[in-house]
């Protein structure tokens, strides 16, 4: 692929995300003010080559990018023409991969998890992938789960055709990632004072919590059952900080079966949401972190006169 001339303008740092004051008789009845941060928009930040790139929906979705950048940074600084990265079949962190790589002129290949979709109909999400020209290979679910394994790593990376490719883990989830959400809790001091983002793999939340300043306390919404995302979030806080980092939790209970699931119940809550404040509400992240804040705020978890921002992570 041809790499752009402006790539190292690409990888800077991007200005703020903009905050936007909800105001929504479902917190504000219990004392409680509801901001957004929203890292959904960090994509119009980003200097477009229209005539290189094409259409402009191709755009790293939202806050991956945060993730992605300082990784990019460091495969394109050692030279890598190809990226290769893991994800289930509705990943954002693929989408975020493949759109990246068009934009820098990186070959991507994308490691899904499920072998039995090999024969099937790509979804909306892997086309979007495939558009933004990733390379796909499903592996089966027992192969997926071994890959924190540095042998098997080796063996799933020779096996999709990508050695010697920049690897970027599940999620994006690595140290350098974790200094790049680290910035996000940076642009929120002194804003609020808890800051809420739902959380797939963790690593926006545990750089989040280590940027917020003292005071301040990052939550945590798992998108995926299992109860097993503390112990990823204290892992990679040590591998990146030495050390636990900042006060956050976890709200486990709003997962709504697992990931990528949307009940009924679910999908009319989002639908009233962005139609009552004229908002793309994403249904896999930002709506299940949206409801929990609702029924937390409802249950009395917030004391009156708490301030929450809710991180948009991401548009549908």
């Amino acid at each position: 692929m041809n790499r752009p001339a402006n790539v190292d303008v690409l990888l800077q740092p991007r200005p703020p995300s903009p905050l936007q004051e909800i105001r929504d008789d479902r917190f504000e009845r219990h004392g409680v003010r509801l901001l957004l941060k929203r890292d959904d928009l960090i994509h119009t930040t980003i200097p477009w080559d229209t005539d290189l790139l094409g259409p402009v929906d191709l755009y790293p979705p939202g806050n991956k990018w945060r993730k992605l950048a300082p990784n990019l940074r460091v495969a394109v600084a050692g030279g890598h023409e190809q990226l290769v990265t893991f994800g289930g079949a509705y990943s954002n962190h693929l989408r975020a991969t493949a759109a990246a790589g068009r934009l820098l002129g990186l070959a991507t290949v994308g490691i899904v998890r499920g072998d039995e979709l090999a024969g099937r109909p790509l979804n909306d999400s892997l086309a979007r992938c495939a558009a933004d020209g990733m390379r796909l290979h499903f592996v089966s679910r027992s192969e997926y789960r071994r890959k924190a394994e540095p042998p098997e790593l080796a063996r799933l990376v020779d096996a999709a055709g990508a050695r010697g490719a920049y690897v970027v883990p599940e999620g994006g989830s690595n140290t350098l990632a974790l200094g790049g959400c680290a910035e996000l809790g940076r642009e929120l001091r002194g804003v609020a004072d808890v800051v809420a983002v739902a959380c797939g793999t963790g690593g926006t939340l545990a750089g989040l919590a280590a940027g917020l300043a003292p005071g301040q306390r990052a939550l945590g919404v798992p998108v995926l059952a299992g109860g097993f995302l503390a112990a990823e979030i204290r892992s990679l806080q040590a591998a990146a900080f030495g050390g636990p980092a900042g006060d956050w939790a976890l709200a486990e209970d709003f997962h709504h079966g697992g990931y990528a699931r949307v009940p009924a119940e679910l999908e009319a809550f989002a639908a009233d949401f962005g139609s009552r404040h004229d908002l793309p509400v994403e249904r896999i992240y930002v709506a299940k972190l949206l409801w929990a804040l609702a029924e937390l705020t409802a249950s009395g978890a917030f004391p009156h006169g708490t301030t929450l921002a809710a991180v948009v992570t991401g548009r549908p």
